[in-house]
């Protein structure tokens, strides 16, 4: 599933039938986690296979807190009375007269007992799967947990577009309110010395007081200018949506690459909040910043 974007969430499992005496099953769940954190639960008389099990998931899984487990069960199997060893009842039944010596009140052996116990099928087989039966299950669960994750972060991206197309229109409504606000402002400081020149009598000549004015209206506009946080904020949201939707095939760590475009954009969304000089502007960068958190919070469930 190249180009496919991976939550860290995930599980499956699959289960293979070891001859007529052994059925063997595979777990494999993760949540999420920095960094690769494998860990396996194996019974002793398959944990020579830790090392290539985890080759296996190292090799499609690149971060989340992912635990393997393998477990195995001994199928029961009716006796077959042509299968009855004499022998071994006459074992059993000494084993049950040495009992009785010492615990005369101690329940004697059934028929359907002795035929369990007898019976060459009945005993429990200590046969293992091999190792290319194991990798095999093992290749078929992995697919299947690929795939789960698959699905799950398709639906993370969908969510995560339309956070960035909400962003994306906060940005849009703060594009002309930067300059109807200089203009504004250059009007209130026009109209501020213009009072002056009333109030002094004479002493402060128009051209001076304009001069004034223009030059206190050129310091806000610097002041206030957000040109630069508008055109990153574009330029990081762009970034989110290609990542998202053009994943390549090498199935480089996404998410890193998600965390550091979220915290550029946090970094914006501060900067615009700081420079802001009405209530509308820093409405936006607030509702800006709850978008991010929330952005954030789903780039931490991408691998």
């Amino acid at each position: 599933m190249n180009g496919a974007v991976y939550s860290m969430t995930g599980f499956a499992t699959g289960t293979s039938t070891l001859g007529t005496s052994q059925t063997i099953t595979i777990d494999i769940r993760s949540v999420n986690s920095r960094f690769l954190d494998l860990t396996f639960k194996l019974p002793d008389s398959y944990r020579h296979l830790e090392a290539k099990l985890r080759e296996l998931v190292a090799s499609q899984v690149k971060r989340g807190k992912c635990e393997v487990k393998l477990g195995y069960q001994n199928i029961s199997v009716d006796p077959d009375p042509s299968s009855i060893s004499a022998q071994r009842i006459q074992h059993l039944l000494a084993q049950q007269s040495v009992i009785h010596a010492f615990a005369p009140s101690a329940a004697a052996l059934s028929v359907a007992e002795i035929i369990a116990h007898a019976s060459s099928k009945g005993e429990a087989s200590s046969e293992t799967a091999s190792e290319g039966e194991v990798l095999t299950l093992m290749q078929s669960v992995l697919a299947n947990f690929m795939q789960a994750r698959a699905l799950e972060g398709g639906k993370l991206v969908q969510v995560m577009l339309t956070q960035t197309q909400a962003l994306r229109g906060l940005r849009d409504d703060v594009i002309p309110l930067v300059p109807a606000l200089v203009e504004q402002q250059r009007q209130r400081f026009l109209q501020k010395f213009s009072d002056a020149i009333a109030d002094s009598g004479g002493k402060i000549t128009a051209s001076v007081a304009e001069e004034r004015a223009l030059s206190e209206a050129t310091a806000f506009a610097i002041r206030v200018d957000v040109t630069e946080e508008v055109d990153r904020l574009g330029s990081h949201l762009t970034e989110i949506g290609n990542v998202l939707t053009r994943a390549n095939d090498s199935k480089q760590e996404l998410g890193k690459r998600l965390e550091f475009l979220i915290q550029e954009l946090h970094r914006e969304a501060n900067t615009l909040g700081s420079k802001s000089a009405t209530l509308q502007t820093t409405k936006i960068a607030v509702e800006m910043k709850v978008l991010i958190e929330q952005l954030r919070e789903q780039v931490q469930n991408i691998e």
